[in-house]
């Protein structure tokens, strides 16, 4: 069920139905990381800089070696910094766009079942800022792991394999369950959320493809929660 979850999903990203999501998601989130490289270099600049030429005031421009190294080391900081603001980014916005994924998915591929219940815009936004929190917490605690040796990759699947599962699958449970009914649902089947959460953290292991994320993982999970739920469906049909 995973498997084909995974691949339908996939599918779905590039498929017409969902090619106005996809754009719309993408430029949003590159805009705002060419905002916030704007904002963290003038932040830089403006402030940090002059601090630190205060300890250092016979560089006061940019020719001095000192200087050339500080801008060297200020130009890896601010990748870094715009490379963990990636996922969060990403999530706050593709947050905002689940229910249109999810609708594209039941509308496309079981259209003989009941349409789910998209959130009310309040709380979509609750939802966005939730799956914000999930993937700040997930990485700092992961970026924690990374200096265990041994220890870090694991870590890293493991903390955001957990967190974006269960997430993602509650937000699809949701749309057809009450949240309480949704969280137990999700309790019954932990294993199999579990695994399908660590096949979200591979794809947000992977460079430029993490932009879509949240857009492949609120796919991923419509398509598990629709295959639990018929699986369960049959077994009671066949049991009566």
């Amino acid at each position: 069920m995973i498997g084909l979850a995974a691949r339908r999903s996939f599918e779905n990203l590039f498929a017409p139905e969902t090619r106005k999501v996809f754009w719309k998601v993408l430029g949003l989130t590159l805009l705002a990381l060419l905002v916030l490289w704007f904002v963290l270099r003038g932040v830089f600049n403006f402030l940090v800089l002059p601090w630190l030429q205060g300890f250092m005031p016979f560089t006061s421009d940019w020719t001095g070696w000192l200087t050339f190294l500080l801008a060297i080391f200020a130009g890896i900081a601010l990748a870094l910094a715009m490379a963990l603001l990636i996922s969060p980014v990403t999530a706050l916005i593709a947050g905002l766009f689940l229910d249109d994924v999810a609708e594209v998915v039941e509308k496309r591929d079981y259209p003989g079942d009941a349409p789910g219940t998209a959130m009310p815009i309040v709380a979509a936004m609750k939802s966005s800022l939730r799956f914000l929190g999930v993937v700040i917490v997930g990485n700092i605690m992961a970026l924690f792991l990374l200096f265990i040796p041994g220890v870090n990759l694991v870590a890293f699947f493991l903390v955001n394999g957990y967190l974006l599962g269960r997430e993602f699958f509650e937000f699809a449970a949701m749309r057809f369950r009450s949240p309480d009914e949704a969280r137990e649902f999700r309790v019954k089947h932990a294993l199999t959320v579990f695994l399908a959460g660590l096949v979200i953290a591979a794809f947000l292991a992977i460079p430029l493809l993490n932009l879509l994320t949240p857009l492949f993982a609120a796919g991923m999970m419509v398509h598990l929660h629709k295959l639990i739920s018929h699986r369960e469906t049959s077994l009671r049909s066949g049991q009566a």
